[in-house]
């Protein structure tokens, strides 16, 4: 099963039905936040959600990550960014640094980048031995596990992109000084490593795709289109979940959950 291939990265969205469904979703994801937040509903404290976002560079993870967060009261959401680790985490199993990030219970975390780092950037560049990257799959699997059985919601996301729109979008950035910054030596190189990238997201697809931690491959050369699959996917996680515990989902005010 090849899932990149597998992905329709033709779909669209015109700009009107974008912002129709966007919003939408962005309301129900507001309400559903605070449910689990035991705000509204019979108030209680409900499972943790953890929002997992790996995808090619320029593939609109920041892009999508910032709708996402957009209704919610940052007080009660956090978003935490992972580049390569420090020296000191070094010193650690890879995934110690992972965990003083993730949410308690009634508590939303979004990860930009997370412990996909050891099988994909850390197993193409050499930066972990083989033995390392081969054994971290079953490790991440049974991590993840874990974190379910304690109750966490866990949604994790590839972002995809053909090479062609990353290519554009590399320029783009490229020819604007106020987002050249976003640019790095670093994701040309990538790119020219494309080939191995690919065998590498296509292992960890197949081999960390769980259960309780399933992976959606979003469609991103349509950037509408991403963001609003993205907050879709992630309310209709929750909504799945809080039913299978029983909780009432019944709007009984339909509308008025964003109202200040």
């Amino acid at each position: 099963m090849n899932r990149l291939a597998e992905t329709d990265l033709s779909v669209t969205l015109s700009k009107k039905e974008a912002a129709e469904r966007l919003d939408a979703a962005l309301r129900r994801l507001l309400r559903l936040r605070l449910m689990l937040g035991g705000q509204i509903g019979d108030k209680r404290i409900g499972p943790p959600l953890c929002v997992v976002f790996e995808g090619w560079d320029a593939s609109g993870k920041g892009g999508a990550i910032k709708r996402l967060v957009r209704p919610l009261d940052p007080r009660h959401v956090r978003v935490a960014q992972f580049a390569a680790p420090t020296y000191d985490e070094k010193r650690h199993h890879f995934l110690w640094r992972f965990w003083k990030v993730l949410p308690g219970w009634g508590g939303m975390a979004v990860l930009d980048r997370s412990w996909y780092g050891r099988v994909l950037v850390e197993r193409v560049e050499g930066f972990a031995t083989e033995e390392q990257w081969s054994r971290a799959y079953g490790e991440i699997v049974e991590f993840e596990r874990t974190l379910a059985a304690e109750g966490m919601i866990m949604v994790k996301f590839w972002m995809h992109v053909s090479e062609e729109e990353q290519l554009r979008r590399f320029r783009d950035r490229a020819a604007d000084p106020l987002r050249v910054w976003k640019l790095t030596d670093e994701d040309w190189r990538n790119r020219d490593r494309r080939p191995q990238y690919e065998a590498a997201v296509e292992e960890m697809l197949e081999r960390t795709d769980h259960p309780d931690a399933p992976w959606h491959v979003i469609a991103g050369d349509d950037k509408r289109y991403a963001r609003v699959a993205v907050v879709e996917t992630v309310c209709a996680a929750v909504e799945a979940e809080l039913t299978a515990r029983g909780y009432d989902l019944t709007d009984p005010a339909p509308g008025s959950a964003g109202d200040d």
